[in-house]
């Protein structure tokens, strides 16, 4: 498959100007080139807002895209450090190092976009309309910037222009004001755009539409400024006018590989990606790599046995209520989305090597398992390094929940160690989603929003809304909950989702609990060894689930992990406070 990412064609005091901001909190652009009317023709604008891209690639763990790191801060993911973690709470700190990556990265982001947008404001009027296109796709750029920076930090400077050493002092700005303006900004921002960007990695109308639904449901979740469900209806409004202009792909396991990715429906379905490269100088992220069996990668992420367990059983019911789950077979009877997302003891995977495509099973146990050669065309018995060996300490039975990723990692073109697989950063399922809980947030329990979860269902082979759920808010409410977390794992909404729902306290209110211990092993559980979501109504609701009865038969880690509320946003980083003495902490950090 042949693939390009965004060309960059910057003069060099634009390229100067990025590389001597990045140890600002923000960015701080002179006015003097903008001045000289660079911006003021479509090629220079075009030039600029390509120049923006780039800085959406932001590092935040070992060349893993943002989006997979976010939700690994959740304890939907886990990470090989135990109680260490921004998941755990206890790394959550103003010097942490991950805090202030993503606070400079968003304002690196912005700075650049306000520059373009600053330049261009005296004359876009009279411009072309494909540079008005491209002044739009700046403004949504600064705007996701934002909607990231008020969701993770809460209240923080604002900008829509270049900084002068007055402004650098600034007080931070409410998150309503600026929720405000992001929703303001995208309605505007989206007539001057189509409705499928030319280039690939481009933003464009259902961006727009996508971007202001997803940060009015923020707003409608933490009632902003008194307003909650004025926001609910702004986020199914925006939604709605995306709904029909884009489609889903036909299989939900072709959105995470690359060859997938070739398919024209799946550009339909991904309505933003961040763009990577097989041709020329190549782009290519870690993403599986580091999450995958010590057999062929390097694991130190895995996801949990709380998103596992979060997964319905066919019949489309919670594993607690279907007579069809079985706990000494979790991958059978399934949800499909199960087995594209995560593998387990007795599961085959899938991987390429310079010999061909590879197979092995997952073995939690025994110190050898079964591969398969793509090259000799047979199988083998070989040493499993996820149970023994140097390395076997960081595997996915060892460090993790007894669960692998599998989602990016079914990658049968290329080697996981140097990826290019594009990343969702917005995908036409997130809309319908958003969507749906947004009517139901209002209690417009009517037949579009069935349909839009049904959508989503049914791409992955899930049955329609059971009619018991139908006309009841609560028990909508839980569903498409369910449905955000095991449709959109690993694309960074969840993490977002964690603060929405205000449910921190919930999912961290235990240790982690995994695979059944080596002296028991899974065919040693009961049938009766279910987990209780039913503890109490909040637990319910949000598919937490409690393995009380049954723990000493699991594996444990996190036995420390806690929660405070203070940890509901993120502290603001030192470095930024150290630079501008007007910028408080957020609430219950030192």
């Amino acid at each position: 498959m042949k693939k390009s990412i965004i060309k960059i064609f910057l003069p060099a005091i634009l390229i100067c100007c990025i590389v001597a901001s990045c140890s600002d909190f923000l960015n701080k652009h002179p006015y003097s080139y903008t001045s000289k009317g660079f911006y003021n023709t479509e090629e220079g604008l075009r030039d600029g807002v390509t120049g923006i891209y780039p800085l959406l690639y932001i590092n935040l763990n070992w060349s893993v895209p943002f989006p997979i790191v976010l939700d690994a801060y959740t304890p939907l993911g886990l990470e090989n450090a135990q109680n260490t973690t921004i998941s755990a709470g206890g790394g959550l700190n103003p010097s942490n190092g991950t805090v202030s990556t993503w606070w400079s990265g968003l304002y690196s982001l912005i700075a650049r976009a306000n520059s373009v947008i600053y330049g261009a404001s005296p004359t876009i009027g009279t411009m072309s309309d494909i540079a008005k296109q491209y002044y739009s796709e700046a403004r949504v750029l600064r705007a996701y910037a934002y909607y990231n920076l008020i969701s993770t930090y809460g209240d923080v400077p604002f900008f829509t222009a270049p900084v002068t050493v007055d402004e650098y002092q600034s007080k931070k700005t409410s998150k309503v004001e600026i929720l405000d303006f992001i929703i303001a900004e995208m309605e505007d921002a989206a007539q001057y755009m189509p409705w499928t960007a030319a280039n690939r990695g481009r933003v464009d109308k259902a961006v727009a539409y996508g971007l202001e639904a997803r940060a009015a449901l923020l707003g409608g979740s933490l009632n902003y400024g008194g307003n909650g469900q004025k926001y609910f209806r702004t986020a199914a409004d925006a939604a709605s006018k995306v709904i029909g202009k884009r489609h889903l792909a036909s299989r939900y396991s072709d959105l995470f590989n690359l060859k997938g990715q070739a398919k024209s429906e799946v550009r339909d379905e991904m309505l933003w990606e961040l763009m990577y490269s097989n041709q020329g100088t190549r782009k290519w992220h870690w993403s599986s790599y580091g999450q995958s069996s010590r057999n062929y990668g390097s694991s130190v992420r895995y996801p949990s046995l709380m998103l596992a367990n979060t997964y319905e059983c066919t019949d489309g019911k919670r594993i607690d209520e279907s007579t069809l789950y079985d706990p000494r077979h979790p991958s059978k009877n399934r949800d499909p989305r199960f087995s594209v997302t995560l593998k387990t003891e007795g599961d085959t995977v899938e991987y390429y090597t310079t010999s061909g495509v590879n197979k092995m099973i997952v073995e939690a146990y025994e110190p050898t398992t079964m591969f398969y050669s793509g090259s000799a065309g047979k199988w083998y018995e070989g040493t499993n390094k996820d149970v023994v060996g140097t390395t076997s300490g960081a595997s996915f039975i060892n460090a993790g929940a007894g669960y692998l990723w599998y989602k990016y990692g079914d990658e049968v073109s290329e080697a996981l160690s140097s990826q290019t697989c594009d990343i969702a950063l917005m995908r036409y399922a997130e809309v319908l989603l958003t969507y749906a809980e947004a009517k139901i947030e209002l209690n417009e329990l009517d037949q579009s929003v069935y349909d839009a979860i049904n959508a989503v269902r049914n791409r992955a082979g899930m049955p329609s809304v059971s009619e018991d759920r139908k006309g009841n808010q609560n028990k909508m409410r839980q569903l498409v909950r369910r449905e955000r977390k095991v449709e959109l794992i690993m694309e960074g909404i969840h993490f977002i989702d964690m603060k929405r729902w205000q449910i921190g306290d919930i999912e961290n209110d235990s240790p982690s609990y995994g695979a059944p211990l080596s002296s028991i092993r899974y065919e040693g559980l009961s049938p009766k060894d279910i987990p209780d979501f039913k503890t109490d109504e909040r637990h319910d609701l949000n598919d937490i689930p409690s393995f009380d009865s049954f723990k000493s038969k699991l594996k444990v880690r996190d036995i420390n992990r806690y929660w405070d509320q203070a940890f509901s946003l993120w502290p603001i980083p030192q470095s930024a406070i150290d630079k501008d003495p007007n910028l408080e902490q957020n609430e219950g950090y030192k």
